[in-house]
């Protein structure tokens, strides 16, 4: 029985490619830079949430599933789990589509890295603020 998730949850935030200068010691992009990634589609979702600027303060939960590879392409995905007082719970998924070597190869996407990522909203003296929910 298959177990894994078919498609990405949430919205398509960011896509960008995996290049050499993002790779370890073994040849695998680098989970620094795939956390990274995250990061920078958590900000513009949180942003979006938050109606402010928002910083990161906690990351949960991080599960690297599957290596990533040089030309694969990268695909963060987000939804909003939770909006507090000042902070926002964003669920990150990143997703590759495999480099296609050969037409006869292609492969289909799947999910290489998921986290829980907390931002907290700031005001122009980087302090904590409230965050107005539009009604």
């Amino acid at each position: 029985m298959n177990n894994e998730q078919e498609s990405p949850r949430g919205t398509l935030i960011l896509r960008t490619l995996a290049m050499p200068a993002n790779t370890n010691p073994n040849g695998d992009i680098f989970g620094g830079w795939l956390l990274s990634q995250m990061d920078l589609a958590g900000g513009m979702v949180a942003r979006n949430a938050t109606g402010s600027r928002a910083v990161t303060v906690a990351m949960d939960g991080v599960k690297f599933i599957k290596p990533v590879k040089v030309g694969d392409v990268v695909c963060c995905y987000g939804e909003v789990s939770k909006i507090g007082n000042t902070s926002v719970t964003l669920k990150i998924e990143t997703w590759v589509d495999p480099m296609l070597r050969n037409i006869e190869d292609r492969q289909p996407r799947f999910k290489v890295t998921e986290a829980v990522f907390v931002f907290v909203a700031i005001d122009e003296n980087r302090q904590k603020k409230v965050i107005q929910i539009p009604t």
